[in-house]
């Protein structure tokens, strides 16, 4: 209904209007945190698989406090449009009475990966009354089964599908716009291209929001949105 300067338009490569939340940062932040915890198990003489790594270190947020237990966490490798930072510090901070435990730890670390997303997406969302019919998740935030399917599905209160495709991401989206342009058959559409010889048959798995997790990740983005002048001291005073 008006101008945001936090939410792009564009269109979708058919010509749909799209208001669009750009983010740059998602796991960059996480995946230092989980190489640590790496290095920390290699140090005892440890190999542990990338795979098993994620994968315990992601569901063992699921234990986690709703709110992350009063946690906070930045993952600006760089700059973030939606909050006005032209750069970026990662930044984790705790009050000393805060729960700080792995399992919340980890969670902080997941939810700010969506903390900029989520800013964007209220106001979409609770300002202009944008209703979701689905959201689908890629990348590698969702290669572990049913973690970032369910925070996401909480940070935005909406129903998440992920796909079997899930795990690539930007990538592989601009590979497949490539496909559609060489192979498309005579007046096909992209939506049918995608329909028809891309997500056919790919089995996916939809998950609906929990009241928990939707409860906890507003506290979370009060802090989050709070905290930023923590953020801007971090970019101004860490050269």
């Amino acid at each position: 209904s008006k101008v945001y300067p936090e939410i792009d338009m564009v269109t979708t490569p058919s010509g749909h209007p799209v208001a669009m939340v750009h983010c740059q940062n998602c796991t960059s932040d996480l995946n230092a945190w989980v190489n640590l915890f790496r290095e920390f198990a290699q140090t005892f003489g440890m190999e542990i698989s990338t795979n098993d790594l994620f994968g315990k270190l992601y569901n063992k947020a699921l234990e986690g406090d709703a709110d992350c237990g009063g946690l906070l966490a930045y993952n600006y490798f760089s700059g973030e449009h939606v909050t006005g930072f032209n750069e970026g510090r990662p930044v984790f901070a705790r009050t000393p009475d805060a729960k700080f435990n792995l399992a919340n730890f980890m969670r902080v670390n997941l939810f700010t990966s969506l903390g900029a997303l989520k800013v964007g997406l209220d106001i979409l969302m609770k300002e202009e009354h944008v209703q979701v019919d689905q959201i689908l998740g890629h990348g590698g935030l969702f290669k572990t089964k049913g973690v970032g399917q369910k925070i996401l599905a909480g940070s935005i209160d909406a129903p998440v599908s992920v796909m079997e495709t899930a795990g690539e991401g930007g990538a592989w989206g601009i590979a497949l716009l490539a496909s559609y342009m060489i192979n498309k058959e005579e007046n096909e559409t992209l939506e049918d291209y995608l329909d028809a010889k891309v997500f056919a048959g790919n089995a996916g798995t939809k998950m609906d929001p929990d009241p928990a997790d939707v409860a906890g990740f507003e506290v979370f983005t009060e802090r989050y949105k709070k905290g930023l002048p923590i953020e801007r001291a971090a970019v101004e005073s860490l050269k």
